[in-house]
């Protein structure tokens, strides 16, 4: 029988770009957020050999270099199934726009895959295959509020904040994140050279966007994804972790208020995506998206990722439909959505 699962995007709460490494990628620094804005990803296991891959969208490639294709085929190979899998992406979310639309299709191919042929994957299996595939594909294993480290793929559970409104913009535009990268180089004074051949495939890392696009939900194993047992111990870390990445930003220790959104504390501690240096003088398009989130009461604007997308948090969903319509009759792509917490984010993965 097919199986549909919902591809949930991801923004980027703050995002800090590290020294060059040995090995030819950027550390990063970042919090992940899962949103509710998706695609879906519908995969049925047939007859015969091979991976087909179906999309109305003709900016996404249906051969090998689709990262739907790519995890499938390792996925294949390490449940030891045999057949065809044809996998439909129905686009919904932007190509090359910073949400990890290409990232989280893999992941849910892989887990609409597992579905379908009735068999799982164990936990470290998954996220050996997910970040073989790309950088930031592991953070889709996770879901709710993410720290990412290194390349992106280190990925730890923080406390779930409560879920907020958020409006997201999409221009038309199409930012590529390893030329984002290059330019960061060069505003840093920091060679490229290594940066050229080995940064290609993920949205975050440093990659070039593929064109396809830890008390998770119990039946997908998710909370051994980081370490072997959930624990307090991991709890702490994430908390600690938390408080580690405001530090970095601000100086500022991180403080749960009472009355307000813990969000919107972490993300008013001046937090910002680095980014933004070098992509809003390339595109000030962009600049102007996010002073319009802001002029239409964001209570935070950021890029997501090395962009296009641009999201803004409001207090409330009515704040956000309002911010909609302002946005829309200035004649942006602006849609509303809300943060998904870790256990939205799998309660809602597979469609009923």
């Amino acid at each position: 029988m097919p199986v549909t699962t919902r591809s949930f995007a991801k923004i980027n709460l703050g995002l800090r770009i590290e020294a060059l490494r040995a090995d030819g990628f950027h550390g990063l620094l970042t919090v992940y957020q899962t949103i509710g804005l998706h695609d879906l990803i519908r995969v049925s296991v047939g007859r015969g050999s091979g991976i087909e891959i179906l999309c109305s969208d003709p900016r996404v490639p249906r051969d090998e270099s689709n990262t739907c294709y790519r995890i499938v085929d390792k996925a294949m190979q390490g449940l030891k199934a045999k057949g065809r899998v044809t996998i439909e992406i129905g686009k919904r979310l932007p190509v090359q726009g910073g949400l990890g639309g290409a990232s989280s299709n893999a992941v849910a191919a892989m887990l609409g895959l597992e579905r379908a042929l009735k068999k799982s994957l164990p936990p470290a299996e998954r996220l050996r295959i997910t970040s073989e595939v790309g950088s930031d594909l592991p953070l889709f294993l996770v879901g709710g509020t993410v720290l990412g480290l290194g390349r992106g793929e280190q990925v730890y559970p923080l406390e779930d904040f409560s879920a907020m409104a958020c409006v997201v913009v999409t221009p038309e535009v199409g930012v590529s994140t390893p030329k984002a990268f290059a330019q960061w180089d060069r505003l840093c004074g920091s060679t490229t050279a290594k940066t050229a051949g080995r940064e290609e495939g993920s949205e975050l890392a440093g990659h070039r966007p593929a064109r396809t696009g830890k008390s998770a939900h119990p039946r997908t194993g998710g909370e051994k994804l980081t370490v072997p047992v959930p624990s307090d111990r991991m709890i702490e870390l994430g908390r600690g972790l938390s408080a580690w990445l405001s530090e970095m930003y601000s100086g500022a220790p991180f403080r749960r208020g009472r009355r307000e959104n813990p969000l919107l504390e972490l993300v008013r501690a001046g937090i910002k995506n680095d980014f933004e240096r070098v992509v809003f003088p390339e595109y000030p398009e962009l600049s102007e998206g996010k002073r319009a989130l802001e002029r239409a009461g964001a209570k935070y604007a950021s890029l997501s990722g090395s962009g296009s997308a641009l999201y803004g948090l409001f207090a409330s969903k009515a704040a956000a439909r309002a911010a909609v319509a302002k946005l829309r009759k200035q004649g942006l792509a602006a849609q509303p959505t809300v943060t998904l917490t870790r256990q939205q984010y799998w309660n809602r993965l597979v469609e009923a």
